[in-house]
């Protein structure tokens, strides 16, 4: 189940909501534990029981860990060889066992049978806030929850179980035991809002354009022209930004409607005048996870430039891993990890004497080449989709209206914010306080936007989510 689908709109949220508005305060929690379980259970019902056995055994090694300090190491040694196999087994096994069974055959050697594990929904994400929970209370950030109940809701809250925002403990752990204060019919107003944007953004312009997008990595190479491996290249980088931004914003307008503030993840990426500001601006807060549990402890920068630029090549070689078993999501990290070193060696210097909108431009480029690794499972398709887009012939490619139109405003919003009203004009959709008369056009506004979505979702069957199978 997305939420991005009509029974989540219609029947699990719908339901959801009044019952949870109407359970006292002191009940709301397990409500809203309830509701995730059955949430996950939905898509991933034999998965269910692996993921709260692990998760029951990870909160009493961390309760444990708290109290008694002699054995705080051991406790965090356990906690992460537990969540870290999890991941492994159920992520990488299948790709570690392919391989290896490919390099056996070549050498003439037998293989190893082996039964393909299914990948559980949304792995990545709840494994990174359990290491998260299990890192800030060994580093005594924040104590660790009273409560079983509140541990498991902190890492199965539905909003953000299949797709982040990644939210860290420290930053709702107060606001799973008590969130009256954010209880206010403003942040609910903000939180439909956002909700509804976020839903526009993913069912009337990524939606749109993976449907061509798929259609045209579907032709065989010989009909692939230069400009349709150019059109599909840009199209696929529009949406997988709206695909992936408007899951967030609806995750993010959810936890506004129950009393979380979930953390930013995305900040206008595609404006960004190099790869390094790109990744401050794009999946923010894996980026952030990034940088303070695996950056800052590998020593960050202050080790010399050389152990920098090494720290700098680990993140994006395990940035890339994460995102996908598979030597295409490898390359994607290495290509970004590349870039964000010579950024600091030598292009930052050499882009400051570039005009500012040429730097973005580059900087787009060198993305959208990333995401067609990104995109394409094998590494030779991903460079014969490269080779095409230097390819230029007098070639002609059929394009739907609707498909025209949507690409027009998807580059018209991915760099609105460019110019100084497009800056304001975002400011004010993306604000949480409003006048009285900002709430009656953003209402408006949002009543639009959802009847046009849910038209969209009960005459087309294609719902893909990009980031949903990682």
């Amino acid at each position: 189940m997305v939420f991005s689908s009509t029974l989540f709109l219609f029947v699990f949220l719908a339901v959801f909501l009044v019952i949870y508005h109407l359970t006292p305060a002191k009940g709301k929690n397990i409500v809203l534990l309830i509701a995730s379980l059955a949430f996950y259970a939905w898509g991933a019902p034999k998965f269910l029981f692996i993921l709260l056995g692990s998760l029951i055994l990870n909160f009493y090694i961390v309760k444990s860990m708290s109290r008694q300090e002699q054995h705080r190491k051991t406790g965090l040694v356990f906690s992460l060889l537990l969540n870290l196999g999890l991941l492994g087994y159920f992520k990488y096994a299948n790709f570690f066992i392919d391989n290896l069974n490919q390099l056996l055959s070549t050498v003439g050697l037998h293989t190893i049978p082996w039964m393909t594990v299914a990948l559980p929904i949304g792995i990545s994400f709840f494994t990174f806030q359990s290491l998260s929970y299990t890192i800030d209370v060994y580093r005594k950030v924040h104590a660790p929850l009273r409560h079983l109940h509140d541990y498991l809701l902190y890492i199965l809250m539905f909003p953000q179980l299949i797709a982040g925002p990644i939210v860290r403990f420290n930053t709702i752990a107060d606001d799973i035991e008590d969130r009256q204060h954010n209880d206010t019919i403003d942040n609910k107003l903000y939180g439909v809002y956002r909700f509804a944007l976020g839903l526009a953004k993913k069912v009337l312009i990524a939606n749109i354009l993976g449907a061509q997008v798929d259609q045209f990595y579907a032709l065989p190479h010989e009909q692939v022209t230069g400009t349709i491996a150019r059109i599909a290249a840009l199209a696929y980088s529009f949406q997988i930004y709206f695909d992936f931004s408007g899951y967030s914003d609806m995750a993010i307008g959810l936890g506004y409607l129950l009393g979380f503030k979930f953390p930013e993840n995305f900040n206008n990426p595609y404006t960004s005048q190099s790869v390094s500001e790109f990744w401050r601006r794009w999946h923010i807060t894996l980026g952030a996870w990034f940088k303070d549990y695996l950056y800052i402890p590998l020593g960050g920068n202050r080790a010399g430039k050389v152990r920098q630029y090494i720290n700098l090549g680990i993140v994006f070689v395990v940035c890339g891993i994460w995102h996908g078993a598979g030597w295409n999501f490898l390359i994607w990290g290495i290509w970004h990890g590349l870039f964000i070193i010579g950024d600091k060696l030598f292009l930052n210097k050499w882009l400051s004497k570039v005009p500012a909108l040429l730097r973005v431009v580059l900087t787009f480029a060198v993305v959208t080449v990333g995401w067609i690794f990104f995109r394409n499972d094998l590494f030779g398709d991903a460079l014969f989709y490269i080779g095409k887009l230097f390819e230029f012939s007098h070639t002609t490619t059929h394009l739907s209206a609707e498909f025209i139109t949507v690409f027009g405003i998807a580059v018209f919003f991915s760099f609105v914010t460019l110019c100084k009203p497009g800056r304001k004009a975002e400011a004010f959709c993306y604000a949480p306080e409003r006048t009285e008369w900002q709430h009656y056009v953003s209402f408006l506004c949002a009543v639009i936007l959802l009847v046009a979505s849910a038209a969209y979702l009960s005459s087309s069957g294609f719902n893909p989510f990009i980031y949903f199978k990682f």
